[in-house]
């Protein structure tokens, strides 16, 4: 009879490390396959834009506010700086596409230096900017 026992307790025991095996897999796989955004770190009023066009994915945001200042990876940057703090992020996360948050209201001379510091950082890499529409 204690035998009978025994013998019911270890059937009823239910094996959990396939279940984690899958869990652990599915946290890897979700881990792997995020993409990082790096954001600007402020919120501008971009202009509208009337033939605006769709482009790919990118992973780096500048945005320029109304003022001048500019921000990259949500810390205000010189415009003498925007080509080395661009380098770090590039390193960190490659891209091939920068993106230009410019406040309706920036100054354009401003945006073509943001422009030249991403030429100066790396000449491959191709400058989306952000209108309203896109």
């Amino acid at each position: 009879m204690a035998r009978k026992q025994k013998r019911e307790e270890e059937e009823a025991m239910i094996d959990m490390t396939p279940m984690l095996d899958i869990v652990f897999i599915m946290l890897i796989f979700f881990i792997v396959s995020t993409s990082f955004l790096k954001e600007a770190g402020v919120e501008v009023t971009k202009p509208k834009a009337a033939h605006a066009v769709k482009t790919a994915k990118a992973n780096v945001f500048i945005a320029v506010r109304e003022s001048g200042e500019i921000w990259l990876d949500k810390k205000a940057v010189d415009v003498e700086r925007v080509s080395a703090t661009l380098e770090r992020l590039l390193a960190e996360t490659p891209t091939d596409i920068i993106v230009i948050q410019a406040d309706k209201d920036s100054s354009h001379g401003v945006v073509v230096k943001v422009m030249d510091a991403i030429k100066a950082a790396n000449s491959d890499l191709r400058i989306s900017i952000a209108g309203d529409n896109t």
